[in-house]
């Protein structure tokens, strides 16, 4: 494959395919990125070969240019420029008959990593070198369209994130800068390209939880009928052999069998020695498990649950203590505490919160801890979850099959909303997953926004930053009028 150069206005370089298969032409056209120069041999397929409607000036110069670190599928480019184009009649046939490629909605350039969903994004990104005047565009700054991106070519655009959608294009795929195609319509304010993925996330989200809840329900059947077909077989060796079977000693001795789908993560996490900071805890991996910049987030929540003394209050994840002391600055009249962390519980006891008055600790999982709540009749004005190394699915079982039994007809409760906080989609994502999980549960939840200071220089030594959205949603749970 040759690369000829076709226009070298304002150094964007429009370079034109050609094949050497008997002279033939592909008819394909690549915009390079502004700013490269041709000694520099820095080529870039970026802004997502557009294919240009407009006549190409005659060739300038037919000089052969050898972008070897570029690598061409004509199949993928073919696809990704038409939904760059927005032209989705095209799209639709290139998804529907192509055969070369299983997935053709979500097919990758090898050098941006973009997908067709990018691709038709990032066509929207204004051209801040140009005015609308000289393109004969129209914009309007709204809601919707901070930046004033071309009107125009946001609704062909919308069109067509909605038709890759249908088509299975993947939400939270990534390219070569890290980003999503909703972190990309986020960044050139096309917001709302941005909510379609979100709405997009929300669905997949969904239905995978569905799924998971599904595949548990099926193992449990095969582990009842597995139980059944195995007591039958006892009950038949019973008949036969009862007398051998008084001594139970052997079958107590017997070592516990594994799970067939153990929790990995959390009891790593367990078994896990802890480094306990002043302003930090890390575990064994360097994650963060409780840092000190969350104080104004947990005095919040505290407030909130807590508005009067004299209520009775369950924390589940004390971590470092900091939403504890704010439970009991405000007065409460039992402030029952589960920390499942043998760690946590001895330094817990270091600092004297087994000596306060109200408090009582309990040591262990609240998986083992709140059935025996629930059947000594204990019930809380407050509760709040804030639990380390805990999947989604746990805790809407927490909330599903435990908080009923536990909170008061009037009572609140909240948890730290930190699902997907280390990226703004998924953090929006997972608020209207929880949300709608929250709502079939029987609760009303409302949000209030607060502003997180700049993180820059708290996560030195942390093995990765778990919180990079701007505003943190701090969650007030309560039961349906």
């Amino acid at each position: 494959m040759n690369y000829y150069i076709r226009s070298r206005a304002a150094d964007i370089y429009f370079l034109h395919a050609r094949s050497g298969d008997e002279g033939g032409e592909h008819g394909f056209f690549f915009l390079l990125r502004r700013g490269t120069t041709l000694s520099e041999h820095q080529y870039t397929t970026l802004d997502l070969f557009k294919l240009f409607t407009i006549i190409m000036p005659e060739v300038t110069d037919d000089t052969p240019v050898h972008l070897t670190e570029v690598d061409v599928d004509l199949d993928v480019q073919e696809i990704l420029l038409a939904a760059s184009q927005h032209d989705n009649a095209k799209l639709r046939t290139l998804l529907r008959n192509q055969t070369t490629l299983p997935d053709a909605a979500n097919v990758k350039d090898s050098e941006s990593g973009f997908t067709p969903l990018h691709a038709a994004i990032a066509a929207c990104e204004r051209d801040t070198e140009s005015s609308d005047t000289q393109n004969g565009t129209s914009s309007e700054v709204t809601e919707s369209n901070p930046k004033g991106l071309d009107t125009e070519t946001l609704k062909s655009a919308v069109l067509t994130v909605k038709f890759l959608l249908q088509e299975g294009a993947i939400w939270n795929d990534l390219d070569t800068n890290n980003e999503t195609p909703g972190c990309l319509a986020r960044r050139i304010g096309a917001l709302e390209l941005y909510d379609l993925i979100v709405d997009a996330g929300v669905r997949a989200e969904l239905l995978l939880n569905r799924l998971d809840a599904y595949e548990e329900l099926s193992d449990d059947d095969e582990e009842e009928e597995k139980e059944e077909g195995q007591t039958e077989t006892e009950t038949e060796v019973e008949a036969e052999t009862a007398p051998e079977l008084v001594d139970a000693s052997a079958e107590t001795a017997a070592p516990t069998a594994t799970p067939a789908n153990p929790d990995v993560s959390n009891p790593q996490y367990l078994e896990s020695q802890l480094n306990i900071q002043n302003d930090r805890i890390l575990d064994a991996d360097q994650n963060g498990v409780m840092m000190a910049w969350e104080s104004d987030i947990m005095r919040k929540s505290a407030k909130a649950l807590l508005p009067t003394p004299g209520l009775k209050v369950l924390n589940i994840g004390h971590g470092m203590g900091i939403v504890d002391g704010f439970f009991q600055e405000q007065g409460p009249a039992a402030h029952h505490i589960i920390e499942a962390h043998a760690d946590v519980v001895a330094e817990m006891k270091r600092r004297g919160w087994d000596s306060k008055p109200g408090v009582v600790i309990h040591q262990g999982r609240w998986q083992d801890i709140l059935p025996g709540l629930v059947a000594e009749g204990e019930q809380f004005d407050a509760i709040y979850y804030d639990t380390f190394a805990e999947s989604y699915g746990d805790f809407r079982e927490f909330f599903s099959e435990q908080v009923i039994g536990l909170l008061e007809q009037e009572g609140r409760w909240g948890f730290f909303n930190g699902m997907g906080a280390d990226r703004q989609i998924s953090y929006d994502v997972y608020q209207k997953v929880a949300e709608m999980d929250l709502f079939e549960a029987g609760f009303d939840v409302q949000w209030e926004e607060i502003a997180v200071p700049k993180l820059e220089g708290e996560w030195e030594g942390v093995r990765r930053a778990y919180w990079v959205v701007d505003d943190y949603r701090l969650p007030l749970c309560k039961f349906m009028d």
